[in-house]
C-alpha cells in the first residue's frame, strides 16, 4: 500500500463552502502522521458577487506573512486554487485590475488581481469548475487549455483532471507537464460526490490520467482536496487506483515531504528544500 504523507490541496472555512480553520486542518494532518500541508482555498468567482476586490481575498496573500512554516511537526505550505476561464488558459484575476491596497492606499505599480494575491504564494493550483467558457471547444482547444494554464506564473499542479469531465488528450497535458517539471493532481473527492456516491466516471477518467502520467514519467501530486479537516490526509480511494495501475511510488511527488520540495524547486517556483 502506497504511503502519501502530504496533502497538496485543501481547503479551509475561507473557501466558504468548506468548514475548517487552518489550525483544525494542521491538527489533523499532525495526527495523521503527515508530513507537509498546503491549504489551497479557492481564488474564483465563485466566492463573492463583487469579486473584483481585493478585499476579499486577504485571507490568500496575507497568509505566507502570518502562518508559520512549521506547526504541530507540519511543514506548512501557503497557496490557492485558481479556477480555468478562458481557452487561453487564462486564470481568475489576471484580467481584473487593481491600483490599491485593501486600506485603499494607491500602488507605485498598478497590477492585477492575480498577481496581488498569488505573488507571494508557494505555489498555485489551476482547475476548472465552471464549464460554459469551454461550450462547442474540441479536444485539442481544451487540452491546449491545460497546457497554457500549466505556462501561467506560479501554477504547479493541475488541479482534478480527471473530474471535471471535460475531453481532453491526457497524454499530451502529461507530456508538457512533464517537460515542464510541474504536476498533474490526482485527489480523493474526486471519487464520492451526491451525498457519497461513488463516481465511476470520474475514477475511470482519473485512471486513464495516471495511465498517461505512467507511460510520460510525469509526476502526480495525491491530495484529498478536503473542504473539512476530518478528510485531510485520507486517500483510500486513490491508493486502490494507484494499486490498480501498480503506478510507480517514484513518480508520486507528494510520497513525502523531501520528494515535495524537490519536485517543487525544480518548477523553478519556489525553492523551500
Amino acid at each position: 500500500m502506497y504511503d502519501i504523507k502530504c496533502d497538496t490541496h485543501t481547503h479551509t472555512l475561507f473557501s466558504r463552502h468548506s468548514y475548517s480553520t487552518i489550525q483544525e486542518n494542521v491538527k489533523e494532518a499532525s495526527d495523521m502522521g503527515l508530513e507537509l500541508l498546503v491549504s489551497t482555498d479557492h481564488f474564483s468567482a465563485m466566492l463573492f458577487p463583487d469579486y473584483e476586490s481585493t478585499k476579499h481575498y486577504q485571507y490568500l496573500f496575507t497568509s505566507p506573512m502570518t502562518w508559520p512554516r512549521e506547526w504541530m511537526g507540519v511543514t506548512l505550505l501557503s497557496g490557492c486554487e485558481a479556477d480555468i476561464v478562458g481557452l487561453d488558459g487564462s486564470l481568475f484575476g489576471l484580467d481584473i485590475p487593481v491600483d490599491k491596497s485593501i486600506v485603499g492606499d494607491p500602488f507605485k505599480v498598478p497590477t492585477t488581481l492575480y498577481d496581488h494575491t498569488t505573488k507571494n504564494m508557494d505555489y498555485v493550483i489551476a482547475s476548472v469548475h465552471g464549464k460554459a467558457f469551454v461550450k462547442d471547444a474540441t479536444t485539442a482547444q481544451m487540452t491546449e487549455m491545460y497546457i497554457k494554464a500549466l505556462q501561467q506564473e506560479k501554477v504547479f499542479i493541475l488541479g482534478h483532471i480527471g473530474r471535471s469531465g471535460l475531453d481532453v488528450d491526457f497524454r499530451a497535458i502529461a507530456s508538457a507537464a512533464k517537460e515542464m517539471n510541474k504536476l498533474i493532481e490526482i485527489n480523493e473527492h474526486s471519487f464520492s460526490f451526491d451525498g457519497g456516491r461513488k463516481d465511476d466516471l470520474s475514477r475511470n477518467r482519473c485512471k486513464q490520467v495516471l495511465e498517461a502520467c505512467a507511460e510520460t514519467g510525469c509526476h502526480i501530486s495525491v491530495a484529498t482536496d478536503a473542504h473539512i479537516s476530518c478528510l485531510i490526509g485520507r486517500f483510500e480511494e486513490t491508493k486502490k487506483l494507484l494499486e490498480e495501475v501498480q503506478f510507480p511510488e517514484e513518480l508520486i511527488a507528494s510520497r513525502d515531504k523531501k520528494s515535495f520540495l524537490e519536485a517543487l524547486k525544480r518548477s523553478g517556483i519556489t525553492d523551500l528544500t
